[in-house]
């Protein structure tokens, strides 16, 4: 059985993106791809992750790698595989890296057991990655390949996509944990200035904030039947045409449909009318998902009608990520506790990830019948959630966390400063809900955001130049 799987994704004409970016900023993709072609010189761009579904980065990985085909630039995806042990290491660091101290430092058993795994996957991985490669290793999970892959020859950078602008003692014990293995890379990759170590040589760290892609199954544009449509085959919404098309552009450029079913839980069902606040994410402590059910059934239900949805993946379709069946059960306790009248109006709803195509079309539909979409998390990587809720003119009420700060400007969504305040999360939802005008004013001026700062062309020419300085050792 093989550790290294390879992630097969389709190529992405480019062109597609020329209505939306316009033709200087399409050209300019052009030119850069024109050039760095040629200083390739034959050499492969590796992308090492530890998951191909579920999750920002799979996504992520999804549409760059694809537009990268489309531009005839030689580039492959491959995911490492770990057991239990070693996914529980790597969640705990995850967590520290937060700031979160559950679970205790990582002791010297757990270092050796996060070495030997890592080393068994760089023995496959050395059979396929040649001398002068540009390999980009993705979070906690594969820093420890940095070390075997450098001295084979490969030209390697660390991409982390998480962190926290402040620290304290679960920072510095995760960092201290990955220090070792991080020293081989050439370079060093994060999404915000804020989380870089101090440690780390300044002219070998890059910023490059995430992005999402408009012509995705999760971001294209889908007709208000076809949502509607989509929403009742997955079980959410009730009321709708059960005829109705729920049909999606693949990645590949494929006719999809969605055909599965949600595991929905809950009472009572949103109409067509109704109005819908929702949060999409992991299964994840730091999402916060048990504390927007609550500032819901707190603070507004009573004011008001109106829906709640907390939706995630499937918890058995996410490899990396241990923890999710745990915050689904607290989850569901949760609900259940909950007055009758309030828990009739809250849907807790797991999407399949059997498809990945599917499973976003889902996450779209959601997002597009929203009113409102919530980001309530603890702390954040990124939240590229945000601005995919943003790319459809929806408001977003999401905290004053990591990259949430940056993708919430002025007049574009709601900044929460305290994520925990559960009263102050029910006045902004609140405040959108009843007044419908504010509410698409600042959805369209998040649309014109998102469109300005956070599209794929951008974090190409991005990563084109990390990769040239990589190849020239600068």
């Amino acid at each position: 059985m093989s550790l290294v799987e390879s992630v097969e994704v389709a190529s992405r004409p480019v062109a597609r993106l020329r209505p939306v970016i316009g033709g200087e900023r399409y050209a300019r993709l052009l030119r850069t791809a024109d050039e760095f072609r040629g200083r390739l010189a034959g050499r492969t761009i590796w992308n090492v992750s530890s998951t191909a579904v579920g999750g920002g980065v799979a996504e992520m990985l999804q549409m760059l790698v694809g537009y990268v085909h489309g531009l005839d630039v030689p580039i492959r995806w491959v995911v490492i595989t770990g057991d239990a042990e070693f996914f529980m290491i790597t969640k705990r660091l995850h967590n520290q890296i937060h700031g979160q101290a559950a679970g205790g430092p990582l002791g010297g058993g757990e270092a050796r057991h996060y070495a030997r795994m890592l080393a068994a996957n760089a023995v496959e991985l050395l059979d396929r990655i040649r001398p002068g490669d540009l390999v980009l290793l993705h979070d906690p999970q594969t820093a420890g390949l940095a070390a075997a892959l450098a001295s084979a020859g490969a030209r390697v950078a660390w991409r982390c996509h998480i962190g926290v602008d402040w620290h304290n003692d679960a920072t510095r014990a995760a960092w201290g944990f990955l220090r070792p293995h991080l020293a081989a890379a050439e370079g060093y990759v994060f999404s915000r200035r804020e989380y870089v170590p101090a440690w780390l040589p300044g002219e070998k760290v890059w910023v490059i904030p995430p992005s999402i892609d408009p012509y995705s199954p999760k971001n294209q544009d889908l007709d208000g039947g076809t949502v509607r449509a989509i929403l009742a085959r997955i079980g959410v919404l009730d009321g709708a045409e059960p005829n109705e098309r729920t049909s999606f552009v693949r990645s590949d450029g494929r006719l999809g449909v969605v055909a599965r079913s949600a595991e929905v839980t809950g009472e009572g069902r949103p109409t067509a009318g109704d109005p819908l606040v929702v949060q999409v994410s992991r299964w994840d402590r730091l999402k916060d998902m048990p504390g927007v059910m609550a500032g819901f059934a707190r603070y507004v239900a009573p004011g008001g009608g109106g829906y709640l949805v907390l939706a995630g993946p499937a918890v058995t379709g996410v490899a990396d990520d241990p923890e999710g069946a745990g915050v689904l059960a607290e989850c569901l306790l949760q609900w259940r506790d909950l007055p009758t009248g309030v828990r009739g109006r809250i849907l807790l709803v797991t999407l399949p990830l059997d498809d990945v195509d599917e499973n976003a079309a889902m996450v779209n539909a959601l997002q597009r019948h929203a009113t409102v979409i919530a980001q309530k998390s603890l702390a954040e990587g990124f939240g590229l959630t945000v601005a995919e809720g943003m790319w459809k003119a929806r408001p977003v009420v999401g905290s004053a966390v990591g990259g949430i700060i940056d993708q919430i400007a002025d007049g574009t969504g709601i900044l929460l400063p305290d994520p925990r305040d559960y009263a102050a999360f029910g006045t902004a939802v609140r405040r959108l809900l009843d007044d419908p005008g504010e509410a698409s004013q600042i959805g369209r001026a998040a649309h014109a955001h998102v469109r300005e700062q956070y599209l794929g062309d951008l974090h190409l020419l991005r990563y084109a130049r990390l990769f040239s300085a990589l190849m020239t050792g600068g």
